[in-house]
């Protein structure tokens, strides 16, 4: 269809809802005529006025306090999109009008339409201030969280101000994935001594985290196994750190930090030695968590060794494996799914680390565990959350098919 007169656009404007919604989706419709519409008694008119680049902003006003959500989302959508293109330095009646929108939308009752925004906004660096500023004090976590995982506009001050406020760990989880996290937010961050986020800081790679807070992790580490495979991982391990985790994380652990390469000599001399002077503690006996037990009670080999055993003797079973859980000892279900897996304990270790509900669960099937086992590893050994674990299908078959499960093992190498 050709372009659409005036008269034409204004008949049409007042006929039925399909005739509406068309003159209301053309850009030639006169501003007056999609104004006009922007109080249509259809919602499916006005969205199609919220979507509308040729809508006046004086009708972008009206809609952004509209009773129908999907309206509010369309225009939000709409809206966000013209950020980029807003310039800074001309400030007109359209840019305040536009600015209002955006701050109203950031309001809005709707969890959607506060997604919309967060979707277009959340890593633009000529965002509205004030907008990210509301939108990163959200009290959803769905929509604060990704605003403060990456958003340019806030400073450390905005950050320390909001850690202040204690916000629950979702939040507090993605201030610690931003890059490069300065020294002032890691310190604040590790003061919560909040298990998640401090585990999300040590994971994340770019953070600076100060020895002297460093040193603060190590002291409350042994209570917090999730720290542990973060701390084995985390770049440029001064030699002193690197020692006093070797003398409390698992076997396995340990054999991660021992094949780093990228550790300087002095480094790597620590971690041998700290190794040794476990030998004497290994031979007494260890408990959950590497706790000295009673003699009398101390195990008479190390887990990784039972592992080995029971396996040559086919007594390694799903129940052994549930049990040693339930037990807490990681070291033994490690080395067990290793052996199960017939995966090399490396490979392992790096699957339960990366808490990914497939891949742990992809794990799970290799080792012949049933679904219930494995969603009992997701919880248990890779720290998942329950309202992240992968459940069964019908009750006990495994989610995935056996090519999506083999899939999911080849991010880690599997052949």
């Amino acid at each position: 269809m050709g372009g659409l007169d005036y008269d034409t656009a204004k008949k049409l404007a007042t006929g039925d809802t399909a005739d509406r919604r068309f003159v209301a989706s053309r850009a030639e419709t006169q501003p007056e005529i999609l104004y006009l519409l922007a109080t249509d008694k259809s919602a499916e008119v006005r969205r199609e006025i919220a979507l509308n680049n040729a809508t006046p902003r004086q009708a972008d006003m009206l809609l952004s306090t509209d009773v129908d959500e999907s309206v509010r989302s369309g225009l939000a959508s709409k809206i966000a999109a013209l950020v980029p293109s807003l310039s800074a330095d001309r400030v007109g009646q359209i840019e305040r009008m536009t600015l209002q929108i955006l701050e109203t939308l950031a309001r809005d009752r709707a969890a959607a339409v506060r997604g919309v925004m967060v979707a277009a906004l959340k890593d633009l660096p000529n965002a509205p201030p004030t907008v990210i500023q509301q939108l990163a004090r959200d009290l959803d976590a769905s929509i604060s969280g990704p605003v403060l995982r990456h958003s340019p506009i806030l400073t450390d001050d905005d950050l320390l101000e909001i850690i202040a406020g204690a916000p629950e760990d979702e939040r507090l989880c993605a201030i610690a994935e931003r890059a490069d996290v300065s020294v002032a937010v890691s310190d604040a961050i590790v003061q919560t001594e909040r298990e998640a986020a401090v585990a999300s800081l040590l994971g994340n790679a770019s953070a600076q985290i100060r020895e002297e807070t460093l040193d603060r992790i190590l002291d409350l580490a042994p209570k917090h196994e999730p720290w542990h495979a973060p701390l084995v991982r985390r770049p440029q391990l001064p030699a002193a750190a690197a020692a006093r985790i070797a003398g409390f994380v698992t076997d396995s652990l340990v054999k991660v930090l021992e094949s780093r390469s990228d550790l300087p000599p002095e480094t790597r001399q620590a971690i041998t030695q700290a190794v040794r002077q476990r030998l004497p503690a290994a031979k007494a006996g260890t408990g959950i968590g590497n706790g000295l037990v009673d003699e009398e009670e101390a195990p008479k080999e190390r887990p990784v060794d039972r592992a080995r055993r029971l396996h040559k003797e086919k007594k390694l079973t799903e129940d052994t494996v549930t049990m040693a859980l339930g037990q807490g000892d990681r070291g033994f279900v490690m080395a067990a799914l290793a052996l199960l897996s017939g995966l090399p304990l490396p490979i392992v270790d790096k699957i339960i680390a990366g808490q990914s509900p497939r891949g742990v669960t992809a794990l799970c099937w290799k080792a012949k565990l049933t679904m219930r086992a494995a969603r009992q590893v997701q919880m248990r050994l890779a720290q998942i959350p329950p309202s992240n674990v992968l459940n069964a299908r019908e009750g006990t078959k495994y989610p995935m098919t056996d090519d999506e499960m083999k899939w999911q093992l080849e991010f880690f190498g599997v052949e």
